[in-house]
């Protein structure tokens, strides 16, 4: 049997009548930037997040960058973050003009640990980037006390988040803005590249508007220097179609999570994915850990089993954030997690059989100590 990590086939041919039709609709209307497709979509989707607004930009890094550029965030400023994530977080901030600055994460949630946030803030910070990394909600209470206490923008990376919650709230309604990624793979997935701030910050919304268009209100004039930083008029189609079966598709994914958790609890060299009491866990990815990481993998691979590390090198490790001037050891949580998460297979699609094929693997693996 083969069992990909990722099957966006097995999806688009699930609703593949309406997304045809929405892609023929744009081509027939022309609109293929910007445009009311993008509208529709920007509008469900600040609904579905409980916000009074949804901006579609060209990806999540892009959501990242034009929120904080919007929030005039630049030059000697400082964003507290955390480095076990993609890189785009980091990016962001850098291209924003501002310092990435690293705080460790929880070792059993692994999000952004609040408790230490606080020890890293001087004069120059002026915001705080949580991520809602894997599916999972940071504990946002906290952080948000702590940016009221210091006047901070906070400024959630929920581009692997779409659906979650935190106390009921979905991510990205909790922040000062929230921004999403609808990259292919993840819950909410575009066919390309899109992503979108959510906001309920009406003079936000405006230099956000206006950042993404060339710095205009109006055509040809020019208020600002601004990007090309709008969604495409087929994203707009697609994800409208997408969006009224995410919920669905989460639960989905939810269910995966509690088969995988329930048959693979005997093992007891595995570290299985939690769900904080606060939290509805999404599963954009089902992180394991053991310690023989890299051999499971290896093994499987042998077996047809497609598996991923999120993320296998920690961004204050990485040669392109050497300057920051960390170094191995600044953050033992974040390292040990990187030496030891493996990402299993996760999707609607992914059948019962699939599942128990993948734990039956695994199980096989650790009983022969693969001596």
């Amino acid at each position: 049997m083969k069992v990909s990590f990722l099957d966006l086939r097995a999806q688009y041919h699930s609703i593949k009548a309406e997304i045809d039709f929405a892609l023929q609709a744009v081509l027939e209307s022309t609109n293929f930037s910007d445009g009311p497709w993008v509208e529709k979509f920007e509008r469900e989707f600040a609904l579905f997040c409980q916000t009074r607004f949804a901006l579609g930009v060209g990806s999540g890094t892009e959501a990242l960058w034009v929120a904080l550029i919007s929030a005039e965030i630049g030059n000697g400023d400082e964003v507290i973050t955390t480095p076990n994530t993609f890189i785009a977080t980091a990016e962001a901030i850098t291209f924003s003009g501002a310092k990435p600055v690293f705080v460790d994460i929880d070792d059993k949630t692994y999000q952004i640990n609040h408790q230490l946030i606080e020890s890293v803030i001087t004069p120059k910070t002026k915001a705080i980037i949580p991520v809602h990394l894997f599916g999972h909600p940071a504990d946002m209470e906290p952080i948000m006390d702590i940016a009221q206490k210091y006047s901070l923008w906070v400024i959630e990376d929920a581009c692997q988040a779409h659906g979650a919650e935190y106390k009921g709230k979905p991510v990205g309604s909790i922040g000062h803005a929230g921004c999403f990624s609808f990259y292919p793979g993840k819950n909410l997935g575009a066919y390309g590249e899109a992503g979108a701030v959510v906001t309920n910050h009406s003079e936000l919304v405006e230099k956000i508007k206006m950042f993404r268009d060339h710095g205009q209100a109006k055509k040809y004039y020019h208020s600002s220097i601004g990007w090309n930083a709008r969604m495409d008029g087929f994203q707009g189609a697609v994800l409208w179609v997408k969006l009224k079966y995410l919920n669905a598709w989460n639960q989905a994914r939810r269910e995966k999570a509690k088969l995988y958790n329930k048959l693979l609890a005997p093992i007891t060299e595995l570290t299985l994915p939690i769900e904080a009491d606060y939290a509805r866990h999404v599963y954009h990815i089902y992180a394991i850990r053991t310690k023989r990481r890299n051999e499971l993998i290896s093994f499987l691979q042998t077996k047809n089993i497609t598996c991923g590390i999120h993320y296998p090198i920690p961004l204050h490790l990485q040669k392109a954030y050497r300057f920051l001037g960390y170094s191995k050891g600044s953050f033992p949580v974040t390292e040990k997690c990187a030496e030891e998460i493996l990402s299993l297979p996760i999707y609607p699609e992914l059948t019962e059989e699939q599942i128990k094929f993948v734990v039956e693997q695994i199980k096989t693996f650790f009983a022969n100590r693969l001596i």
